[in-house]
């Protein structure tokens, strides 16, 4: 066991639909106070427009895969999450996504925040298959 919770509804059949649009900035830190690092992605009709992530397209699969429960999570019972520290960093995510406003900030404060970063990881910056760790 990880510590990690699996994502609510992340299965394979859980990907971005063909004609999505995404418009998203990240605004991520390494530490409180440390310089800030600035990501775009835009991808109109499932295309690629324009990037500065290392790896769009993975950021892509995981926007399609994980972003509608991410970004607009549904209210439900509290989560029981793992009490552990994955580290300083903090990711602000921002734009739009298939229309819809995106304001989400990203944390790797307790098991249930990391499992959050984890699963989109190619949009704050990482490489697909990575941990978070930045």
């Amino acid at each position: 066991m990880s510590g990690t919770p699996a994502l609510p509804g992340a299965g394979p059949d859980a990907d971005l639909p063909p004609d999505a649009d995404l418009e998203l900035t990240v605004a991520l830190t390494h530490a409180p106070g440390g310089p800030e690092h600035v990501f775009v992605l835009v991808s109109r009709s499932g295309e690629l427009v324009e990037s500065t992530l290392p790896d769009p397209a993975a950021a892509i699969a995981a926007v399609g895969r994980f972003g509608e429960r991410i970004f607009f999570p549904e209210p439900g019972p509290p989560r029981l999450c793992t009490q552990q520290y994955g580290g300083p960093q903090v990711a602000v995510v921002t734009g739009t996504f298939n229309g819809r406003t995106v304001n989400s900030r990203f944390s790797m404060t307790d098991g249930c925040e990391i499992a959050r970063w984890r699963a989109l990881s190619p949009l704050l910056g990482g490489v697909a298959g990575s941990t978070g760790a930045i």
